[in-house]
C-alpha cells in the first residue's frame, strides 16, 4: 500500500495534478466520481493567504466528498510560507503540498515555483521550515531541474526526504522546457532505484491513456501517477487508466450523453461555488475540451461562450446532446 504519512492511498494511486483555473471543487468532483484517488487544489499564493485575499482564501474550500485532498501553496519567503502553513492546517486538508514546479514567468521571477530550482539549498531550507511549522504531512511537486544542465532531482529527492517530506511528485521536464517536448521519466526511475529513498514517488507528465500509464508504471517503478493536462475536459481518464491497469483492456470512450452531463454538472457546481457571473465566465474555457472531437461544433460552442444565463446554456447543451446522440464514435478526444 502507498502511504503519505498515515494516509493510505491504496496500491497504485492516481492523483489529480494541481492546475490553476482547472482543479477547483467543481472539476475535482468530476474527477473523484471517475476514480481519482487523491486530488490537489489549484496552487495558492501564500502572500494572498496571509493578506486574506478573497481569491486565495476561496481556494482553501474542500468538501468531504472529495477527500483525500492536498492544498498546494507557493511562495518564496520563509516567514510567509510558515504563516500560510498555519492557515492551511486550519482548513484541515489531508496534506500540505509545496509547489516547486510552476514554470510561468510571473511565479518564477519571484524565485517561487520552479524558480527555486536555481537554488537547491534554499529550496531545502524552505521545505524544512514548513515541515517544522505544521502537523500535516508535507509533500512537494517539482521538476527535473531548471534546465538540462541542472537536473539535480536525484539529490533533491534525498535532501527533501531528509528534512521530512512524506511524498514527492516529479514532472518529467525542466523549467526551461515548460510543457514542450516529451516528458523524460528516466531520472524519476533512477530515484525509485535509489535504496536511500523510501517515500512515495509519483510520476507526472504526458500520461494520457491506460496503456501509457501501464508502460510507465512498469518501466519506471513509480508508486503512483499524477495526471494533469490529460484530465482537462476528460475526467474519465482516471477510470480508463484504472480499468486498463486492472484488466489490460481499454474502456470505450465516454458517450455523448456522458460528456454533456459532465458539462452540465461542471457548470452547475461552478455557479454554486463562484456565483452566477463568474461561474459562467470561468466555465467557458472548458467547453472546447468537453466537445473537442465533435464535427461542426463551432456554432454550438459560440453560443456556450456568449450566453450569460444558465437556462440558455443548458438549452445549448441539450441541443448538443440531441444533435450528436447516437454518434458515439465522436466522443473520442
Amino acid at each position: 500500500m502507498v502511504k503519505i504519512g498515515d494516509l493510505d492511498l491504496g496500491e497504485f494511486p492516481l492523483l489529480l495534478a494541481p492546475m490553476e483555473d482547472v482543479s477547483d471543487p467543481p472539476f475535482r468532483a468530476l474527477c473523484k466520481q471517475n476514480g481519482c484517488d487523491m486530488m490537489y487544489t489549484e496552487f495558492i499564493s501564500v502572500e494572498g493567504l496571509i493578506r486574506d485575499a478573497t481569491k486565495s482564501v476561496q481556494k482553501l474550500d474542500i468538501y468531504d466528498y472529495e477527500r483525500p485532498v492536498g492544498i498546494q501553496i507557493f511562495g518564496a519567503k520563509n516567514a510567509s510560507m510558515r504563516e500560510a502553513a498555519e492557515i492551511v492546517e486550519a482548513a484541515k486538508p489531508e496534506v500540505l503540498d509545496i509547489n516547486f514546479g510552476c514554470p510561468v514567468k510571473k511565479v518564477v521571477c519571484r524565485m517561487a515555483g520552479a524558480g527555486i530550482l536555481q537554488d537547491i539549498d534554499r529550496m531545502v531550507q524552505l521545505t524544512e521550515d514548513i515541515v517544522k511549522s505544521t502537523s500535516l504531512p508535507v509533500t512537494v511537486k517539482t521538476r527535473l531541474g531548471w534546465d538540462d544542465n541542472t537536473k539535480y532531482i536525484e539529490e533533491v529527492a534525498e535532501r527533501l526526504q531528509d528534512v521530512g517530506i512524506k511524498a514527492l511528485s516529479i514532472h518529467g521536464r525542466t523549467r526551461k522546457q515548460m510543457y514542450k517536448g516529451e516528458a523524460d521519466w528516466t531520472l524519476i526511475g533512477k530515484i525509485k532505484e535509489n535504496p536511500r529513498v523510501h517515500i512515495p514517488i509519483f510520476g507526472n507528465g504526458d500520461i494520457n491513456s491506460g496503456p501509457k500509464a501501464k508502460l510507465y508504471k512498469e518501466r519506471y517503478g513509480v508508486d503512483g501517477i499524477m495526471i494533469g493536462r490529460a484530465s482537462i475536459g476528460n475526467p474519465w481518464i482516471f477510470r480508463e487508466v484504472k480499468h486498463f491497469l486492472a484488466t489490460g483492456e481499454e474502456l470505450a470512450p465516454p458517450t455523448v450523453e456522458e460528456r454533456v452531463n459532465a458539462a452540465r454538472q461542471h457548470l452547475r457546481h461552478s455557479i454554486e461555488w463562484k456565483g452566477q457571473v463568474l461561474g459562467i465566465l470561468e466555465m467557458r474555457r472548458h467547453y472546447t475540451n468537453y466537445f473537442r472531437a465533435f464535427p461542426h461544433i463551432k456554432p454550438f460552442r459560440a453560443k456556450l461562450v456568449t450566453e450569460q444565463e444558465p437556462e440558455a446554456i443548458y438549452e445549448v447543451l441539450d441541443s448538443i446532446e440531441k444533435r450528436y446522440s447516437g454518434m458515439e464514435q465522436l466522443a473520442t478526444s
